[in-house]
Protein backbone atom coordinates (compact mmCIF):
# COMPACT_ATOMS: atom_id res chain seq x y z
CA UNK A 1 0.00 0.00 0.00
CA UNK A 2 1.20 3.61 -0.71
CA UNK A 3 1.75 6.38 1.99
CA UNK A 4 -1.29 7.85 1.59
CA UNK A 5 -3.54 4.90 1.73
CA UNK A 6 -1.47 4.51 5.46
CA UNK A 7 -2.43 8.34 6.03
CA UNK A 8 -5.91 7.42 5.27
CA UNK A 9 -6.05 5.21 8.17
CA UNK A 10 -4.28 7.77 10.36
CA UNK A 11 -6.93 10.15 9.67
CA UNK A 12 -9.73 8.06 10.49
CA UNK A 13 -8.24 7.28 13.52
CA UNK A 14 -8.56 10.86 14.51
CA UNK A 15 -12.43 10.76 13.90
CA UNK A 16 -13.10 7.26 15.55
CA UNK A 17 -14.65 6.19 18.43
CA UNK A 18 -13.73 3.41 20.85
CA UNK A 19 -15.60 0.95 19.16
CA UNK A 20 -14.37 1.65 15.27
CA UNK A 21 -10.89 2.97 16.94
CA UNK A 22 -10.77 -1.37 18.14
CA UNK A 23 -12.00 -1.96 14.45
CA UNK A 24 -8.96 0.01 12.68
CA UNK A 25 -6.83 -1.89 15.02
CA UNK A 26 -7.88 -5.22 14.41
CA UNK A 27 -8.30 -3.98 10.55
CA UNK A 28 -4.43 -2.80 10.07
CA UNK A 29 -2.56 -4.04 13.08
CA UNK A 30 -4.59 -7.52 13.78
CA UNK A 31 -3.45 -11.18 13.19
CA UNK A 32 -4.27 -10.69 9.77
CA UNK A 33 -4.05 -6.91 9.44
CA UNK A 34 -3.68 -5.21 6.66
CA UNK A 35 -0.39 -3.52 7.67
CA UNK A 36 0.70 -7.15 9.45
CA UNK A 37 0.20 -8.80 6.01
CA UNK A 38 2.38 -6.17 4.48
CA UNK A 39 5.50 -6.72 6.56
CA UNK A 40 5.14 -10.57 6.08
CA UNK A 41 5.43 -9.79 2.28
CA UNK A 42 8.86 -8.28 2.31
CA UNK A 43 10.72 -12.01 2.93
CA UNK A 44 9.43 -11.85 -1.17
CA UNK A 45 10.91 -8.89 -2.25
CA UNK A 46 14.62 -8.27 -3.33
CA UNK A 47 17.04 -7.32 -0.55
CA UNK A 48 17.31 -3.22 -1.61
CA UNK A 49 13.31 -2.95 -2.46
CA UNK A 50 13.16 -5.19 0.90
CA UNK A 51 15.39 -2.49 3.37
CA UNK A 52 13.39 0.21 1.75
CA UNK A 53 10.10 -0.98 2.59
CA UNK A 54 10.15 -2.49 5.50
CA UNK A 55 11.90 0.64 7.13
CA UNK A 56 8.30 2.67 5.44
CA UNK A 57 6.13 0.36 7.07
CA UNK A 58 7.84 -0.15 10.55
CA UNK A 59 7.11 3.61 10.52
CA UNK A 60 4.21 3.46 9.59
CA UNK A 61 3.27 0.68 12.01
CA UNK A 62 4.99 2.98 15.01
CA UNK A 63 2.85 5.77 13.87
CA UNK A 64 -0.47 4.24 13.59
CA UNK A 65 0.05 2.84 16.74
CA UNK A 66 1.35 6.11 18.70
CA UNK A 67 -2.02 7.60 16.70
CA UNK A 68 -4.03 4.72 18.51
CA UNK A 69 -2.81 5.09 21.72
CA UNK A 70 -3.54 9.21 21.34
CA UNK A 71 -6.62 8.52 20.29
CA UNK A 72 -7.54 6.12 23.34
CA UNK A 73 -6.72 8.91 25.62
CA UNK A 74 -8.17 11.52 24.39
CA UNK A 75 -11.46 9.49 24.52
CA UNK A 76 -10.89 8.61 28.18
CA UNK A 77 -10.28 12.02 29.07
CA UNK A 78 -13.45 12.89 26.98
CA UNK A 79 -15.37 10.43 29.12
CA UNK A 80 -13.51 10.89 32.35
CA UNK A 81 -14.75 15.16 31.97
CA UNK A 82 -18.28 14.06 30.85
CA UNK A 83 -18.49 11.64 33.54
CA UNK A 84 -17.35 14.72 36.23
CA UNK A 85 -20.03 17.12 34.52
CA UNK A 86 -22.90 14.42 35.23
CA UNK A 87 -21.77 13.14 38.30
CA UNK A 88 -20.81 16.59 39.56
CA UNK A 89 -21.41 17.46 43.92
CA UNK A 90 -22.32 20.53 44.68
CA UNK A 91 -20.15 21.51 47.82
CA UNK A 92 -22.06 24.40 48.59
CA UNK A 93 -24.94 22.02 49.44
CA UNK A 94 -25.56 21.83 53.50
CA UNK A 95 -23.82 18.22 54.54
CA UNK A 96 -25.75 15.58 56.24
CA UNK A 97 -25.36 16.54 60.42
CA UNK A 98 -23.22 14.17 62.67
CA UNK A 99 -25.15 13.27 65.55
CA UNK A 100 -22.63 13.90 68.41
CA UNK A 101 -22.52 12.81 71.78
CA UNK A 102 -22.49 14.88 75.09
CA UNK A 103 -21.67 14.07 78.45
CA UNK A 104 -23.35 11.75 80.40
CA UNK A 105 -25.62 13.93 83.19
CA UNK A 106 -23.63 12.11 85.90
CA UNK A 107 -20.16 13.19 84.74
CA UNK A 108 -21.46 16.85 84.54
CA UNK A 109 -22.65 16.94 87.74
CA UNK A 110 -19.05 15.30 88.93
CA UNK A 111 -17.39 18.21 86.85
CA UNK A 112 -19.33 20.75 88.45
CA UNK A 113 -19.16 19.18 92.38
CA UNK A 114 -15.14 18.95 91.44
CA UNK A 115 -15.05 22.69 89.99
CA UNK A 116 -16.98 23.99 93.11
CA UNK A 117 -14.36 22.49 95.77
CA UNK A 118 -11.32 23.22 93.83
CA UNK A 119 -12.60 26.89 93.46
CA UNK A 120 -12.48 26.38 97.16
CA UNK A 121 -8.52 25.48 97.07
CA UNK A 122 -9.42 21.50 97.17
CA UNK A 123 -7.08 19.13 95.49
CA UNK A 124 -8.51 15.87 93.60
CA UNK A 125 -7.10 12.67 94.70
CA UNK A 126 -8.04 8.91 93.50
CA UNK A 127 -6.85 5.84 94.65
CA UNK A 128 -7.97 2.28 93.02
CA UNK A 129 -11.23 1.08 93.23
CA UNK A 130 -10.18 -3.04 94.63
CA UNK A 131 -9.13 -2.45 97.72
CA UNK A 132 -7.67 -4.13 101.18
CA UNK A 133 -9.91 -4.42 104.06
CA UNK A 134 -7.40 -2.44 106.14
CA UNK A 135 -7.57 0.54 103.55
CA UNK A 136 -11.36 0.11 103.37
CA UNK A 137 -12.78 -0.49 106.74
CA UNK A 138 -9.59 -0.79 109.78
CA UNK A 139 -7.90 2.35 109.20
CA UNK A 140 -11.11 3.74 108.87
CA UNK A 141 -12.42 2.83 112.23
CA UNK A 142 -14.26 -0.26 110.70
CA UNK A 143 -12.62 -2.97 113.09
CA UNK A 144 -13.48 -6.40 112.38
CA UNK A 145 -16.70 -7.44 113.11
CA UNK A 146 -17.97 -4.41 113.93
CA UNK A 147 -21.58 -4.00 113.18
CA UNK A 148 -20.88 -0.33 111.34
CA UNK A 149 -19.72 -3.16 108.69
CA UNK A 150 -23.30 -4.32 108.13
CA UNK A 151 -24.32 -0.73 106.37
CA UNK A 152 -21.66 -1.13 104.03
CA UNK A 153 -22.89 -4.51 102.56
CA UNK A 154 -19.77 -5.40 100.23
CA UNK A 155 -18.76 -7.54 97.00
CA UNK A 156 -15.46 -9.70 98.29
CA UNK A 157 -12.87 -11.03 95.80
CA UNK A 158 -12.26 -14.81 95.90
CA UNK A 159 -8.85 -14.21 95.98
CA UNK A 160 -9.54 -13.04 100.21
CA UNK A 161 -8.89 -9.94 101.66
CA UNK A 162 -9.62 -7.78 99.22
CA UNK A 163 -12.98 -6.19 98.08
CA UNK A 164 -14.47 -3.60 95.72
CA UNK A 165 -14.22 -0.32 97.79
CA UNK A 166 -17.42 0.90 99.25
CA UNK A 167 -16.48 4.21 99.25
CA UNK A 168 -13.77 6.19 98.61
CA UNK A 169 -13.01 7.00 102.13
CA UNK A 170 -9.75 4.47 101.21
CA UNK A 171 -8.18 7.81 99.16
CA UNK A 172 -8.35 9.23 102.21
CA UNK A 173 -5.80 7.37 104.32
CA UNK A 174 -3.57 6.89 101.39
CA UNK A 175 -3.29 10.64 100.87
CA UNK A 176 -2.95 11.22 104.29
CA UNK A 177 0.07 9.12 104.68
CA UNK A 178 1.66 10.75 101.45
CA UNK A 179 1.65 14.45 103.00
CA UNK A 180 1.54 13.70 107.42
CA UNK A 181 2.12 15.96 109.07
CA UNK A 182 1.78 18.03 106.78
CA UNK A 183 -1.72 19.66 106.09
CA UNK A 184 -4.36 18.47 103.49
CA UNK A 185 -6.87 19.47 101.34
CA UNK A 186 -8.88 16.95 99.20
CA UNK A 187 -11.66 15.68 97.71
CA UNK A 188 -11.49 12.33 96.23
CA UNK A 189 -14.48 11.93 93.29
CA UNK A 190 -14.67 7.85 92.21
CA UNK A 191 -16.68 5.07 91.15
CA UNK A 192 -17.98 2.23 94.48
CA UNK A 193 -19.83 -0.84 95.23
CA UNK A 194 -22.38 -1.73 97.52
CA UNK A 195 -24.93 -4.35 97.53
CA UNK A 196 -27.80 -2.08 96.95
CA UNK A 197 -30.64 -1.68 94.73
CA UNK A 198 -33.52 0.23 94.43
CA UNK A 199 -35.45 3.26 93.63
CA UNK A 200 -32.54 5.38 95.50
CA UNK A 201 -29.97 3.16 95.55
CA UNK A 202 -27.24 1.01 92.87
CA UNK A 203 -25.13 -1.30 93.38
CA UNK A 204 -22.53 0.18 91.52
CA UNK A 205 -22.95 4.10 92.30
CA UNK A 206 -20.13 7.82 92.00
CA UNK A 207 -19.07 9.67 95.40
CA UNK A 208 -17.26 12.44 96.06
CA UNK A 209 -15.17 12.40 99.72
CA UNK A 210 -13.62 15.41 101.34
CA UNK A 211 -11.05 15.78 103.97
CA UNK A 212 -9.33 18.87 105.08
CA UNK A 213 -6.56 18.17 108.29
CA UNK A 214 -4.97 20.97 109.74
CA UNK A 215 -4.20 22.99 112.97
CA UNK A 216 -7.20 24.11 114.69
CA UNK A 217 -10.21 22.59 112.23
CA UNK A 218 -13.46 22.67 113.95
CA UNK A 219 -16.80 21.90 113.17
CA UNK A 220 -17.74 25.45 112.23
CA UNK A 221 -15.19 25.17 109.38
CA UNK A 222 -17.14 22.37 108.26
CA UNK A 223 -20.44 23.56 108.40
CA UNK A 224 -19.49 26.82 106.51
CA UNK A 225 -17.54 24.91 103.82
CA UNK A 226 -20.59 22.75 103.11
CA UNK A 227 -23.36 25.01 103.42
CA UNK A 228 -20.72 27.29 100.59
CA UNK A 229 -21.16 24.31 98.30
CA UNK A 230 -24.67 23.51 98.54
CA UNK A 231 -25.98 27.28 98.15
CA UNK A 232 -23.25 27.30 94.70
CA UNK A 233 -24.70 24.09 93.54
CA UNK A 234 -28.55 24.77 94.53
CA UNK A 235 -28.76 28.30 94.67
CA UNK A 236 -28.58 30.73 97.59
CA UNK A 237 -32.15 30.52 98.42
CA UNK A 238 -32.15 26.32 99.02
CA UNK A 239 -32.79 25.58 102.98
CA UNK A 240 -30.35 23.65 104.70
CA UNK A 241 -30.12 21.88 108.33
CA UNK A 242 -27.45 19.54 109.78
CA UNK A 243 -28.66 17.17 112.55
CA UNK A 244 -26.62 14.46 114.55
CA UNK A 245 -26.00 11.46 113.15
CA UNK A 246 -23.15 8.35 113.46
CA UNK A 247 -20.20 7.12 111.39
CA UNK A 248 -17.39 5.14 112.69
CA UNK A 249 -14.81 7.75 110.83
CA UNK A 250 -15.72 10.86 112.76
CA UNK A 251 -17.09 12.19 115.72
CA UNK A 252 -19.18 14.39 116.19
CA UNK A 253 -20.80 13.34 113.12
CA UNK A 254 -23.87 14.82 111.33
CA UNK A 255 -25.99 14.76 108.08
CA UNK A 256 -26.66 17.71 105.83
CA UNK A 257 -30.34 17.90 104.54
CA UNK A 258 -31.84 20.61 101.72
CA UNK A 259 -35.33 21.26 101.22
CA UNK A 260 -36.72 19.14 99.14
CA UNK A 261 -36.70 20.18 95.51
CA UNK A 262 -39.37 18.21 94.40
CA UNK A 263 -42.48 19.44 96.33
CA UNK A 264 -40.86 22.51 97.61
CA UNK A 265 -40.96 21.61 101.23
CA UNK A 266 -44.48 20.55 101.10
CA UNK A 267 -44.05 17.27 101.54
CA UNK A 268 -44.21 13.92 98.79
CA UNK A 269 -42.99 10.93 98.47
CA UNK A 270 -39.80 11.37 97.64
CA UNK A 271 -39.20 13.06 100.97
CA UNK A 272 -41.32 10.55 103.25
CA UNK A 273 -43.65 13.40 103.85
CA UNK A 274 -40.47 15.10 105.63
CA UNK A 275 -40.09 18.05 103.37
CA UNK A 276 -35.87 17.12 103.33
CA UNK A 277 -33.79 15.50 101.62
CA UNK A 278 -30.47 13.81 103.11
CA UNK A 279 -27.53 15.39 101.14
CA UNK A 280 -24.19 14.19 102.79
CA UNK A 281 -22.60 12.86 105.88
CA UNK A 282 -20.04 14.46 107.54
CA UNK A 283 -18.33 15.09 110.88
CA UNK A 284 -14.69 15.90 112.51
CA UNK A 285 -11.91 12.92 112.16
CA UNK A 286 -11.76 10.24 114.34
CA UNK A 287 -8.39 10.16 116.37
CA UNK A 288 -7.87 6.17 115.25
CA UNK A 289 -8.18 7.77 111.52
CA UNK A 290 -5.84 10.15 112.02
CA UNK A 291 -3.44 7.84 113.72
CA UNK A 292 -4.24 5.72 110.89
CA UNK A 293 -2.91 8.33 108.25
CA UNK A 294 -0.02 9.19 110.22
CA UNK A 295 -0.91 12.42 112.04
CA UNK A 296 -0.93 13.20 115.69
CA UNK A 297 -4.80 13.60 116.68
CA UNK A 298 -3.12 15.89 119.85
CA UNK A 299 -1.45 18.23 117.26
CA UNK A 300 -3.89 18.58 114.53
CA UNK A 301 -7.74 17.95 113.53
CA UNK A 302 -9.53 17.86 110.47
CA UNK A 303 -12.89 17.57 109.02
CA UNK A 304 -14.51 14.81 106.09
CA UNK A 305 -17.60 14.57 104.17
CA UNK A 306 -18.73 12.29 101.50
CA UNK A 307 -21.79 12.60 99.31
CA UNK A 308 -23.28 10.29 96.36
CA UNK A 309 -23.13 11.82 92.45
CA UNK A 310 -26.14 10.37 91.74
CA UNK A 311 -28.06 11.31 94.95
CA UNK A 312 -27.03 14.99 93.76
CA UNK A 313 -27.56 14.04 90.36
CA UNK A 314 -31.48 13.45 90.79
CA UNK A 315 -32.33 16.71 93.24
CA UNK A 316 -30.55 18.65 90.59
CA UNK A 317 -32.13 17.72 87.82
CA UNK A 318 -35.56 16.21 89.84
CA UNK A 319 -34.93 12.56 88.47
CA UNK A 320 -37.64 10.36 90.72
CA UNK A 321 -35.74 6.98 90.32
CA UNK A 322 -31.45 6.26 90.52
CA UNK A 323 -31.62 3.45 88.11
CA UNK A 324 -32.45 5.65 85.21
CA UNK A 325 -29.24 7.03 84.86
CA UNK A 326 -27.93 3.28 84.32
CA UNK A 327 -30.41 1.87 81.84
CA UNK A 328 -28.40 3.55 79.01
CA UNK A 329 -31.90 5.18 77.44
CA UNK A 330 -31.17 8.02 74.99
CA UNK A 331 -34.71 9.26 75.11
CA UNK A 332 -33.59 9.76 78.88
CA UNK A 333 -30.35 10.66 78.48
CA UNK A 334 -30.96 13.24 75.57
CA UNK A 335 -32.64 15.77 77.38
CA UNK A 336 -29.57 17.01 79.20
Amino acid sequence: MADQDWQAYLEAIDQADLTELEALRVEVLGRRGKLTEALRALSQLPPEARRESGQMLNRTKAAIEERLMSRRQTLAESALVQRLAEERVDLTLPGEPIALGHPHPLAMIQERLVSIFVAMGFQVALGPEVEDDWHNFEALNFPKDHPARDMQDSFTLASGGWLLRTHTSPVQIRAMRASAPGPLRIIAPGRVYRRDDDATHASAFHQIEGLVVDHGVSMAHLKATLATFVRELFGSKVAIRFRPSYFPFTEPSAELDVGCLFCGQKGCVLCSETGWLEVLGAGLVHPNVLLAGGYDPEAVTGFAFGLGIERLTMLYYQIPDVRILLQGDLQFLEQF
